[in-house]
């Protein structure tokens, strides 16, 4: 079976984390967020993999290269000068996905949610596609999925009712988590060469043709690193788990008269004698000079984001010295 990890985005709600890598590249306790969806794929035996890149593909080139390091097969498909959406970046590999069902995987993602169970509901349905759920019983701003009472996809809802507004209830709402499960005749519906959306596009016209799109509720773990705040609370559960204080990538250097609590470190961090950070992510090659403080804020150097466009969905900061400093929310 092979498998499909979604790699092109632009990550505009992570930036500045995102200037000059994808969101799939960006480091998660140190590794490179994409691997973790890498290796729930090979859990499975799944070891044939496509990566579709658009925005600063090298940085997940280079850090995954051929996949042998992971134990795997990497192809990669570059989309451009535009990206292609979900569908219009299967439509451009459609040749080396047309022989067996195969996953199609955010790469953004975290998750031990049993891919195998999926796979068995895949198939007891007979479906063209089957999109894999989580329920939502903390009712986060994730858009509701609508299923009917033999399990079949009828659409997205808007976000849930938060608690205070939702009569009491043992019933959560439906999440997508980021999978799809799909059979090769799904490319009937898929156009070519142009942008495509499967939520928006595809699957309405499959539905609308009489085929049937299944659905799995899976139980589990599962972490969706999208904004600067998930990422850093995400980090911090993790880091909690293992009980470490802060994470720091290769080449930081920490004086011993600094304090530093609940932050993640990239590469070539120094903090000099007294400053004093918490809650912070600090991007490579961040200084943060002697006995200054900063909470709960995203860090990079300022000469970054001064060359880089401010995506429109991103997160507004300062320049303080050499750094740029994001708040985060």
């Amino acid at each position: 079976m092979k498998a499909m990890i979604l790699a092109a985005g632009f990550g505009t709600r992570l930036w500045p984390l995102t200037i000059e890598r994808t969101k799939p590249a960006i480091p998660f306790l140190n590794r490179p967020l994409i691997a973790y969806t890498i290796d729930y794929l090979k859990q499975y035996g799944i070891t044939d993999i496509i990566i579709n890149l658009h925005h600063e593909p090298e940085s997940v080139q280079e850090q995954i290269g051929d996949g042998s390091e992971y134990g795997v097969k990497i192809h990669y498909s570059l989309e451009e000068p535009e990206i292609l959406g979900t569908s219009g970046a299967l439509d451009k590999v459609r040749d080396l996905l047309q022989d067996e069902t195969f996953i199609l995987v955010n790469g953004k993602i975290i998750t031990n949610l049993d891919l195998g169970a999926a796979l068995q509901t895949h198939r007891s349905k007979n479906a063209i596609a089957t999109l894999v759920l989580k329920e939502n019983p903390k009712r986060e701003k994730f858009s509701q999925i609508l299923v009917d009472e033999q399990g079949y996809y009828q659409g997205f809802g808007g976000f849930p009712p938060t608690a205070d507004h939702q009569p009491p209830t043992t019933d959560h709402p439906l999440m997508f988590v980021g999978i799809h499960i799909l059979e090769p005749r799904i490319f009937e519906y898929i156009p070519r060469g142009v942008f495509s959306d499967s939520i928006r596009d595809v699957y309405p016209a499959a539905m609308q043709a009489g085929e049937k799109i299944a659905t799995h509720i899976g139980t589990g773990d599962w972490y969706e690193l999208s904004t600067l705040a998930r990422y850093l609370e995400i980090s911090l559960d993790f880091m909690r788990q293992e009980g470490l204080q802060f994470t720091a990538d290769e080449g930081c250097q920490i004086d011993a008269t600094a304090q530093v609590r609940h932050s993640v470190l990239w590469r070539n961090v120094q903090i000099e004698a007294g400053a004093q950070i918490s809650q912070c992510v600090l991007g490579d090659g961040v200084r943060i000079p002697a006995n200054t403080t900063f909470e709960r804020k995203v860090i990079v150097r300022a000469e970054l984001a001064q060359n880089d466009e401010i995506p429109e969905k991103a997160a507004r900061g300062e320049v303080i010295g050499e750094n740029y400093v994001v708040p985060i929310s």
